[in-house]
Formats: structure tokens, sequence, C-alpha cells
């Protein structure tokens, strides 16, 4: 059975499109999917599975979400051996200097494809840099996130595909959630 990590896009953001992961963890049950644990409360759920297709799984927990919370989420789905890769490929590792707290992961619901990626590349983004490397973007913001130059609707449009993003210490507990999760019997 398979461990996979869900991020849901834009939920607890303020007052709109509140759930609480009570209910969330109550959803993922109801669909089946096993031993749903959240991290934080911006929508992060470790749970094991027997699904293989993982777009189409993707796809169910957001037609729950609609039917049950009454608004659309994006779910973007990670295997535990994913995101170790994604940890691994992390291209600001061995720089000096590099703050965990200014990194930033978006994970992306498909991967745009090498055209998108070159126009991505055009973009200025100083004083962040932006690195992309399959379904993720990196993205360290020396300055802090508070008020980054970054416009991040440009970079969406250019992608032409959603995603969420989740800090280094997100990231990496993620990853020791579903970890321990593969480890239980």
């Amino acid at each position: 059975m398979a461990v996979v990590i869900s991020m849901l896009r834009g939920v607890n953001l303020g007052s709109h499109r509140r759930i609480k992961m009570d209910g969330l963890r109550a959803l993922y049950e109801f669909l089946k999917l096993r031993d749903p644990q959240t991290y934080v409360q911006s929508g992060n759920v470790v749970f094991r599975t027997e699904e293989r297709d993982l777009t189409r799984l993707a796809n169910r927990i957001e037609n729950e979400i609609e039917r049950k919370f009454g608004f659309r989420a994006d779910v973007i789905l990670r295997t535990t051996s994913e995101m170790r890769d994604v940890i691994a490929r992390n291209p600001f590792a061995k720089r000096r200097g590099i703050e965990p707290s200014k990194l930033l992961v978006t994970f992306l619901a498909s991967d745009p494809g090498p055209e998108a990626r070159e126009k991505l590349h055009k973009i200025k983004t100083e004083p962040e840099e932006v690195r992309m490397d399959g379904r993720e973007i990196y993205i360290y913001f020396p300055n802090g996130m508070a008020r980054p130059k970054l416009s991040w609707p440009v970079i969406e449009r250019t992608l032409r595909t959603s995603g969420t993003g989740r800090n280094w210490h997100s990231v990496t507990k993620l990853l020791k959630i579903a970890e321990r999760l593969e480890a239980a019997p």
C-alpha cells in the first residue's frame, strides 16, 4: 500500500475557503484512504492508498471537497519516493547562506513542458531566485516571503498548470510523516 502526500491549494488563507483538519481527515476516511494524518492548517494530508492512478485520485478528492465544503480546491499529490526526490534535487542545498525559512517549493499539478520552462527562465524574478526541475519550482526569497517582487500570477499563466507552495520546513516535515507512516505496520 502506497503512502501519498496530499497538498491542497488555497485553503485556510484568511476567512475564505476554510476547512478544519478534523473534517478533512474525515473526508479522506470517507474516500477509503487509510490512516490520514494532517499537518498544519494549510491542507496537508499524508495517507495510505491502494489507488495507483494519482491523477484520478486527486480528482476524486477535489470532487469530494467541493461536495462537502462548497468550493473546489486543487489537490497536488506526491508519493513518499517523489518527495524524497524533491528534497534531493534542491538546487540550493549546497549553497552557503541559504536560510530554509526563505525557501519555498511549489508543487505543480503537471509538468508544463520544455516550452513553458523556457519562457519561465526568461521572466525577471530578481531578487528572488527561481529554479524549476520537473514538476517542482524552487524559489529562494533572500528578503523573505512577506513582500516578494516575484509575480506568481505571471508565472502561473506562463506555466499553464496549477500548483501549491510549501516552505522548506513543511516539505521536510511532510516527508518525515510519510516515512513514519510507511514504516508503521
